[in-house]
C-alpha cells in the first residue's frame, strides 16, 4: 500500500490506537484532539505531528478520519469554522468512524460532496480491543469509487471493512448491531443469574453451552467476567445508552419495532442511576443480582 498523508480527529479509546495502526503502517500522521495533552501523548508514542484544529490536521491530507462522540461533535468537527471540510482538498476523502445518526451522515456526505469531497460514514465495532488489535469490522456507506480507494486504508486497523449501500448506511448497520448486542446481553444475564440461583457451576456452564447454539462474542468474552461480578473495563454504558438512543430515534422514522431494545436501554438508565455509567455493559446482571 502506498503512503499516504492521514489526518486523525478524536484520540479516545477507539481513535488513539486506530491512528497507531495507520502510523505503524508507514502513513504520514497528523493528529487532532480536543485535550491537547492526549494528543501530545500520542505523539511521543508514534512520531506525526499534532494540529490545533481540525481544518489545520485535514489541510493537504489525502484521507481524513474522525472518531468522535455524537452528532453535534461530529458536525463540529467536520463543519464548524475550523473543521475539516473547509481545508481539504478535491479528490481527497472525509471519513466518519464515530456511531452517530443516518441523518448527520447523508449531511456530510452532501457537504463533502459540494466541495469534491469523497465521504464515508464508517462506524466500527470490535470494541477497545478490536481496536487495539487491529481487528475491528467496519460498516460502511457511501459511494463505491470512493469506498476502493479507501479500503486500503481502512484495513490497517480491520478485519473486515464492508460497503453496505449509500450514504448512511454504514450507520443504519452498526444500529442493527447495537440492537442485537443489547438483546444478547439482556439474555446472557438472565441465563447466568438462573445458573447460579439454580445452583450450577457457571462457570462449567458456560464452556458446555458456549458449544452450541447458544455460542456468541458476547458470551465468550463476558459471560465469566459477569459470573465474576467484574465491570470496570470494556464498552461503557452510557455509550451504549448513546448508540441506543439513536436506534430508538431512527425506529421512530422507518417504522420498526423494538420493544426489547426499549426495555433494556430502561434497564441501562437504572445502571446509571446506580453509578455504572462507565461500567461495561455486561452490567445489566447487576439489576437481577440485587
Amino acid at each position: 500500500m502506498d503512503t499516504q498523508s492521514v489526518a486523525f480527529l478524536g484520540l479516545g479509546v477507539m481513535g488513539y490506537p486506530m491512528a497507531g495502526h495507520l502510523s505503524r503502517a508507514g502513513h504520514n500522521v497528523t493528529v487532532y484532539n480536543r485535550t491537547t495533552e492526549k494528543a501530545a501523548q500520542w505523539l511521543e508514542k508514534h512520531g506525526g505531528t499534532q494540529a490545533d484544529t481540525p481544518a489545520s490536521a485535514a489541510a493537504g491530507a489525502d484521507f481524513v478520519m474522525m472518531c468522535v462522540g455524537n452528532d453535534n461533535d461530529v458536525r463540529a468537527v467536520a463543519l464548524g469554522p475550523d473543521g475539516a471540510l473547509a481545508a481539504m482538498r478535491a479528490g481527497s476523502t472525509l471519513v466518519d468512524h464515530t456511531t452517530a445518526s443516518a441523518t448527520v451522515a447523508r449531511e456530510l456526505y452532501a457537504a463533502a460532496k459540494a466541495r469534491k469531497v469523497g465521504f464515508l460514514d464508517a462506524p466500527v465495532s470490535g470494541g477497545q480491543a478490536g481496536a487495539e488489535g487491529g481487528k475491528l469490522t467496519v460498516m460502511v456507506g457511501g459511494d463505491a469509487d470512493v469506498f476502493a480507494k479507501a479500503q486500503p486504508v481502512l484495513s490497517t486497523y480491520a478485519r473486515a471493512v464492508t460497503l453496505l449501500g449509500d450514504a448512511g448506511a454504514g450507520q443504519l448497520t452498526k444500529m442493527v448491531n447495537q440492537i442485537c448486542i443489547a438483546g444478547l446481553l439482556q439474555a446472557l444475564a438472565e441465563g447466568i443469574n438462573f445458573a447460579a440461583r439454580a445452583g450450577l457451576d457457571v462457570e462449567r456452564v458456560l464452556d458446555v453451552i458456549g458449544k452450541g447454539a447458544a455460542q456468541s462474542w458476547q458470551m465468550d468474552n463476558r459471560g465469566k467476567t459477569m459470573a465474576a461480578d467484574k465491570f470496570d473495563f470494556g464498552f461503557a454504558v452510557d455509550w451504549m445508552r448513546k448508540d441506543l438512543s439513536i436506534c430508538l430515534a431512527e425506529s421512530r422514522v422507518n417504522g420498526a419495532a423494538l420493544p426489547v431494545t426499549a426495555m433494556v436501554d430502561q434497564f441501562y438508565s437504572r445502571i446509571q442511576a446506580r453509578g455504572g455509567t462507565r461500567w461495561d455493559t455486561s452490567s445489566l446482571i447487576r439489576l437481577l443480582r440485587d
